[in-house]
């Protein structure tokens, strides 16, 4: 079909002289053979009205083909259908396969070359198709203006100027006490005291800008701005204290990267400096715990864990893992959804796929996990003291084991000579084990090794016992049904199934759940009368000849005691005359015969100082571990994987720099085995770089965003062609160009714009000015908010003075508590338990033990937390660049009602009568106003405050005031 169709198209190349009557029958080949073929098989994927275009390609246009999709060049080259890349798909050429489901017939394909060798002849001339993408013309890949460009600009007089278009201008200044609150909760996440809302408003009546720049001073100052800012960057950076998915265990030790986050932040560490870190901390500060944990970033995100044996679906799982912190790194510092290229072009933004597996190149070498980190130091002191040890250790353990050995050749030499009458325990099956018949009402199992370990029976596990009678219809009197009771220790514990694994599954006559044996291992079957019985049964097979490979390790040597009242046991069987089950078990079977007293005694001394040499190498401890992965040298070459799978690789792909920047940034690209390590931080230094358009307008439009509550563009993770426009253009590039002028720190930028006109300005609502800009996008007054979950949480307990680790040095009667007991392992407000999967049951009661900010708690993702759920708190499944909020009757139900808010306002009142002793209703009243809502009451909040306290006492009006939207709000 090759050929002919090759012939037809030399034909039509020969014959297609351009003439009326050619044209017109090319008019028809196309409305006959092409359009009903694109229609039925092209549309669905490559037309305007497709619901996810293909490659950027349309193909319901001639404007379409000619535009070329992703390739940026025709689909269709007239006169030439091998050059055209629509017959190299429909072909399956080249890696390109269309339509995916499958090849069209040849007869379809043969269609298509003549049509283009003919000229591809297409009337839909007058259909004109819109671009529906960018180009790398788009707005946020283009340079940064400089700080020239700006002249003697000011964010005010940005902002004005976008104003100005609308015939709009920022609102009067804030009163003094709305000031402040909002500072302090912008900057801290904390409100101010009443004292320092006297002392502030004072100071800024008599000089507004001095007491200003002092507070805003103060405030970036406090050890608490990391803690709430350092916030703002976990919810960026997706950290999450659990790996998700399935089994989504807890992670105990990614806690110190939390830390190193606050920590960063209060030191201002340099913003470029801090993201080099995050992607090749472990390169760049290797034994430098303090650096070294930055790059616990690339393993913060969820993780599947599950042992996939399948290789394809390991494929899957890698690549989808690799996936993720892709995602996480182009959406945190480039504001790219590279992701989106994974499988092809991508759809709206000009990156290619290639970009995708060029930051898959790069990672390919992060593998999840723990290591030790420790300084040079800390490893120095470590090796000189448990390295002594650990030789000691090793000689005794090759002289037992020497000890052993002529233990056991002896054993095994006499195992030879001996035969015994019965078959081996077989664990595919039932055992049987008859006697006898004696009178009991207890049996009891002693089991001395499994099939996984000649020396115990521990950890094994068993299906089924039954005692049967000597009658001439025998009973198995061991089951539950009958009134038996079995006992016995368990090895396993699942706290939320907690009769899971237990001794009642033996004698419950069903084959489906075991018991897991523990120490002792040992079982006790009490019957319900005195029976008299001539035989036992013991199973670990859930069926004739059934083992599956959850079935774990049958007892094979044991003994099977009774006894009429518990306390004098009578052996009526044992194993002792099977076959063992291997020659390992017949040699500790026969143990006891070829041992001699001296190496008994030998034994028991090595034993002795080994225990001894444990516990001083348990006294050493052990070095500093943490959750911050384990990358290696990749030992593949990363390729290009068609349409995303990872079974159809592609093309060697090496990691580079990414060619949606080509031109602005200078561009690298390392050999396809470059080391691991030159891979990340080649790219960490190219993310960094003062040229990158992207990084510098990413970051200082999230702290737009977290000042204003909306970003100058409001997809702050998102600067493609889906993502917002920006409000401000040139107000984003003079915050960009000011960052990297103060050497990517940012509280000059927090200075900047928290003394600016625009943030100093009121809240006041003015309806011309909503009904042009609702959202208030232009600045026309500062946007109130509601406070965060954690700013709630993390309110109640301040007010009521139990928050631990407290500091603020500029109010004297404030609790003092030093800053460094905050940090550290975090509290839990779920009860956390764990059964191959993890569950977490949200707290009904939060103890002192959690009275922490909140950004210290344990964050498990997929787990539900009172209170601070209710109120927003994002699963960090994700990343959640932008945080809900929500308004529903479950805020208002939890906030007057829930055991925490209750406990707040007891120690709010306590509050009230350990500082001021015996007062009147009007004078708790005051005080508690002062506390909660930095002012006084109104005389009629006072005279309802009162009637309220004196008919319910002073905690009923601690928990009114804790729901009160003055409270809850910020403007």
């Amino acid at each position: 079909m090759r050929i002919l169709s090759s012939l037809v198209v030399i034909f039509c190349a020969f014959f297609c002289q351009t003439s009326s009557a050619d044209e017109a029958a090319n008019l028809a080949f196309f409305e006959q053979h092409i359009r009903p073929a694109l229609i039925e098989h092209c549309y669905q994927c490559h037309s305007v009205k497709a619901e996810a275009l293909k490659g950027g390609l349309l193909l319901d246009s001639k404007a379409g083909w000619l535009a070329g999709g992703d390739s940026d060049s025709s689909a269709i080259v007239p006169g030439q259908p091998d050059a055209s890349l629509l017959i190299r798909s429909l072909r399956y050429e080249d890696g390109l396969e269309m339509p995916p489901s499958g090849p069209l017939p040849e007869s379809i394909i043969a269609n298509f070359e003549t049509w283009i060798a003919a000229g591809a002849t297409d009337p839909r001339t007058a259909e004109h198709v819109e671009p529906r993408r960018g180009d790398k013309s788009w707005w946020s890949l283009q340079p940064l203006q400089a700080n020239s460009d700006f002249g003697l600009s000011t964010i005010d007089d940005l902002v004005a100027a976008e104003l100005a278009k609308k015939s709009l201008s920022i609102n009067p200044p804030a009163e003094a006490r709305q000031l402040i609150r909002r500072m302090t909760y912008d900057v801290i996440g904390l409100p101010p005291s009443y004292s320092e809302v006297e002392s502030f408003s004072t100071d800024y009546a008599r000089d507004p800008n001095t007491a200003t720049e002092a507070l805003v001073d103060r405030l970036l100052a406090s050890p608490h701005y990391g803690e709430h800012w350092g916030r703002h960057w976990l919810d960026v950076v997706r950290f999450g204290e659990s790996v998700g998915f399935e089994r989504n265990v807890i992670i105990d030790d990614l806690w110190p990267f939390r830390d190193y986050v606050i920590r960063s932040m209060n030191d201002d560490k340099p913003f470029n400096q801090f993201i080099v870190e995050h992607l090749a901390g472990d390169v760049i500060g290797k034994n430098q715990p303090e650096v070294e944990v930055g790059a616990a970033f690339l393993v913060a995100g969820p993780y599947d864990d599950v042992a996939n044996q399948d290789l394809a679906a390991q494929a899957n799982i890698r690549a989808a893992t690799l996936d993720e912190i892709i995602t996480a790194t182009s959406g945190a510092f480039l504001g790219l959804t590279i992701n989106c290229a994974r499988c092809h072009a991508h759809k709206f933004d000009p990156i290619p796929a290639e970009d995708y597996y060029r930051l898959r190149a790069t990672f390919e070498g992060v593998q999840h996990g723990r290591r030790v980190v420790a300084s040079r130091e800390q490893l120095r002191r470590h090796t000189e003291a448990i390295s002594p040890l650990n030789k000691l250790k090793r000689q005794l353990e090759k002289q037992l084991q020497s000890v052993e050995k002529q233990i056991e050749e002896r054993s095994l030499a006499a195992l030879e000579k001996r035969s015994f009458p019965r078959p081996a325990i077989d664990p595919q099956t039932s055992n049987e084990e008859t006697f006898a018949p004696i009178a009991a009402q207890h049996v009891r199992l002693l089991m001395h090794a499994s099939t996984a370990s000649p020396q115990t029976a521990v950890n094994s596990r068993l299906v089924e016992f039954e005692i049967w009678t000597s009658e001439l219809k025998p009973r198995n009197v061991a089951l539950a049904s009958q009134g038996a009771v079995a006992s016995g220790a368990r090895s396993a514990v699942a706290e939320d199934f907690p009769d899971a694994y237990g001794p009642q599954f033996v004698n419950d006559g069903l084959v489906g759940e075991q018991w897991f044996i523990g120490q002792p291992a040992e079982l006790l079957i009490s019957l319900a009368n005195v029976e008299t019985i001539d035989r036992c049964v013991l199973s670990n097979a859930k069926g004739a000849n059934i083992q599956d490979k959850a079935q774990g390790a049958t007892p094979v040597e044991y003994e099977v005691q009774v006894s009429l009242d518990g306390e004098t046991w009578k052996t009526v069987a044992d194993t002792f005359d099977r076959n063992p089950f291997s020659a390992a078990h017949g040699a500790q079977r026969l143990r006891h015969e070829t041992i001699t007293a001296e190496e008994s005694q030998q034994l028991a001394d090595l034993k002795q100082r080994i225990a001894a040499n444990e516990q001083e190498i348990a006294a050493v401890g052990k070095l500093p571990q943490m959750w911050v992965g384990n990358p290696s040298q990749p030992t593949e070459a990363t390729r290009l994987h068609l349409g995303g799978d990872p079974q159809k690789p592609g093309e060697v792909v090496a990691a580079a720099s990414l060619g949606v920047l080509a031109e602005p940034l200078e561009a690298y690209e390392l050999a396809a085995d470059a080391p691991e390590a030159d891979r990340r931080l080649a790219l960490a230094k190219w993310i960094v770089a003062d040229d990158n358009p992207l990084t510098a307008r990413v970051l200082a439009n999230r702290v737009w965003q977290y000042h204003f509550g909306t970003g100058i563009v409001d997809t702050p993770s998102d600067f493609g062609f889906l993502g917002g426009r920006p409000s401000h253009p040139e107000l984003l590039d003079y915050l960009a160009a000011r960052l990297i002028s103060s050497g990517w720190r940012l509280k000059p930028l927090h200075r900047e714009i928290l003394l600016s006109r625009t943030y100093r300005q009121s809240a006041q609502f003015i309806e011309s000015a909503a009904a042009i800009d609702k959202d208030s996008r232009l600045l026309w007054r500062f946007p109130p908010r509601r406070l965060s979950a954690e700013e709630i949480r993390d309110t109640m307990l301040l007010l009521s003075g139990q928050l631990q680790g407290y500091f603020s040095p500029s109010d004297p009667t404030a609790k003092q508590n030093p800053p460094d007991l905050a940090g550290g392992p975090g509290f839990r407000l779920y009860r956390f338990t764990q059964n191959n999967v993890c569950t977490y049951f949200p707290l009904e009661h939060h103890g002192p033990e959690t009275y922490r900010r909140a950004v210290y708690h344990q964050n498990a993702r997929a787990s539900v937390v009172d209170l601070l759920t209710d109120f927003d708190l994002p699963d960090i499944a994700f990343a959640a660049p932008v945080r809900a909020s929500t308004t529903t009757p479950l805020q208002s139900l939890t906030l007057l009602n829930h055991s925490f808010t209750l406990d707040m306002a007891e120690a709010l009142a306590a509050l009230i009568r350990q500082t001021a002793g015996p007062s009147s209703s009007i004078e708790q009243v005051d005080q508690i106003f002062q506390i909660a809502l930095q002012r006084l009451p109104t005389d009629s909040e006072r005279a309802a405050a009162a009637i309220l306290i004196q008919a319910f006492g002073v905690p009923a009006l601690c928990r009114a005031v804790f729901n009160l939207n003055e409270v809850l709000h910020v403007e």
